[in-house]
């Protein structure tokens, strides 16, 4: 259990921390953390062109806030989506000055199965990083060959239910099958299943101190 903890959550793109942590946002600020929440791309090239293409940076302040974290702990680096490994150097740098500016206790990143160019760099750089850290690698379940099942966070239905309508914020992305809550319920009860709970969300542990 995290309480009284500086806790920083870092996404390689808009909506990454909510697919990964996001119920176990909710049920850390209700515990008394403190969050901090970093992407590096908004991944425009990605996005219609109607919407504006930066568009996800405002679904990502409006998703994070209706989970609990303060506006001024939320932060965007803008990085071209799939073309992380070319800016590998500064991604660690950027690591390095939120580790110094946060003074972080405990660290989320993508896991080290994830097979995303961009999530593998931000799980390779986050270890170098924040290696002294507890550090924790949350589940993208389409990215990954293989995932760890090392970690649980239980959720209560409301928490599941908080993730699943700050999702929705992003507008232009409702259309993928992952976003809809009948696939984040599922994930949510067959996590939670595996624990005798009704709903979890699970984390490959990274790093460890105890």
């Amino acid at each position: 259990m995290f309480t009284h903890k500086r806790i920083l959550m870092l996404g390689p793109h808009t909506d990454d921390i909510e697919f990964g942590c996001g119920g176990s946002i909710v049920k850390f600020v209700q515990d008394s953390n403190e969050l901090f929440c970093h992407a590096f791309s908004i991944a425009e090239n990605t996005n219609p062109t109607d919407p504006p293409k930066d568009i996800t940076k405002k679904y990502m302040y409006d998703s994070l806030i209706h989970l609990g974290v303060k506006k001024e702990n939320i932060s965007i680096s803008d990085y071209p989506v799939r073309l992380f490994p070319t800016y590998r150097q500064n991604i660690l740098d950027d690591m390095i000055y939120l580790s110094k500016e946060i003074k972080p206790d405990i660290i989320f990143i993508p896991s080290t199965f994830d097979t995303h160019q961009d999530h593998q760099v931000v799980s390779q750089e986050g270890f170098r990083a924040f290696k002294k850290f507890i550090l924790l690698g949350y589940e993208i379940p389409w990215n990954n060959l293989t995932f760890r099942t090392d970690a649980f966070s239980m959720l209560t239905k409301k928490q599941v239910n908080m993730k699943i309508e700050a999702l929705q914020c992003y507008i232009s992305q409702l259309g993928r099958p992952y976003i809809t809550p009948d696939f984040l319920f599922s994930l949510a009860r067959t996590r939670g299943g595996q624990m005798g709970s009704e709903y979890a969300e699970v984390f490959e542990v990274i790093r460890l101190i105890l």
